[in-house]
C-alpha cells in the first residue's frame, strides 16, 4: 500500500488538499483529527492530561486547548510532556487507520511530519501543500480569529518552509483558488494510482 505524508505549515491548506483526495477516494488518515479525537469528551488522553497538568486543562469534559496552547508556547518541558504523551497515542492509531485503509492508497495527513526523526520509514512519498507566508497568515486569521503575533509564534515551531520544499517528492502550490488546487490534486491521485504497491 502506497503511503503519501501530506504535510504543510499552518494555513498552507492541508486540509483541502486531503478532502479533495478523500472525495476521488484515497483513504486519508488526518493526525489532527485523530489528536482532538484523543483529547475531546470520551478521550483517551483526557485522565493522563489532568494527572499531567493539572485539572484546570480539561475543561467541560475536554482539553482546554487556548489554555494548553499557551502553556506548551511558554514552557518547553511542558510542550515536551504533552508530545510525549500524545504521539505514540496518534501513530498508534494512524498506523491501526493505515493498515486498515480500503482505498487505492493512503495519505496520512501529519503537519509535523518533519519534526518526526523516522518520517521516512513512515511514509513512501512527501507531499508539501505550499503557500506564501502572508498568504498562510491570512487565512489562519480569518478561520480561528488568531492575532498575527500567535500564528507566528506557531509558525516558529514548525519546520520552515524551505525545508519542507528540500525534502518534498511532491508539491502542490495553493496559492491560487480552489480549483487549481483540486488540479493538482487531480494530477497527484493519478500519479500515485501508478506508483501503488500491489
Amino acid at each position: 500500500m502506497l503511503v503519501v505524508g501530506l504535510t504543510g505549515g499552518i494555513g498552507s491548506g492541508k486540509s483541502a488538499a486531503a478532502d479533495e483526495f478523500a472525495r476521488l477516494g484515497a483513504t486519508v488518515v488526518d493526525t489532527d483529527a485523530i489528536a482532538r479525537q484523543l483529547t475531546e469528551r470520551g478521550g483517551t488522553a483526557l485522565p493522563q492530561i489532568e494527572r499531567l497538568f493539572g485539572r484546570e486543562f480539561v475543561r467541560d469534559g475536554e482539553m482546554d486547548r487556548q489554555r494548553m496552547r499557551q502553556r506548551v508556547f511558554a514552557d518547553a518541558s511542558a510542550k515536551k510532556a504533552l508530545e510525549g504523551l500524545l504521539h505514540p497515542l496518534i501513530r498508534e492509531e494512524s498506523t491501526r487507520r493505515t493498515a486498515a485503509a480500503a482505498g487505492p492508497y493512503v495519505v496520512q495527513v501529519v503537519p509535523l511530519l518533519f519534526e518526526s526523526p523516522d518520517y521516512r520509514r513512515r511514509v513512501d512519498r512527501v507531499l508539501v501543500v505550499d503557500a506564501p507566508e502572508d498568504l498562510r497568515i491570512a487565512r489562519v486569521r480569518a478561520r480561528s480569529g488568531l492575532a498575527e503575533d500567535e500564528v507566528r509564534a506557531i509558525m516558529r515551531t514548525q519546520a520552515t518552509r524551505e525545508a519542507r520544499l528540500a525534502a518534498a517528492d511532491d508539491v502542490i502550490d495553493n496559492a491560487g483558488t480552489l480549483e487549481a488546487l483540486h488540479k493538482q490534486v487531480a494530477a497527484l491521485h493519478q500519479k500515485y494510482l501508478q506508483f501503488r504497491r500491489p
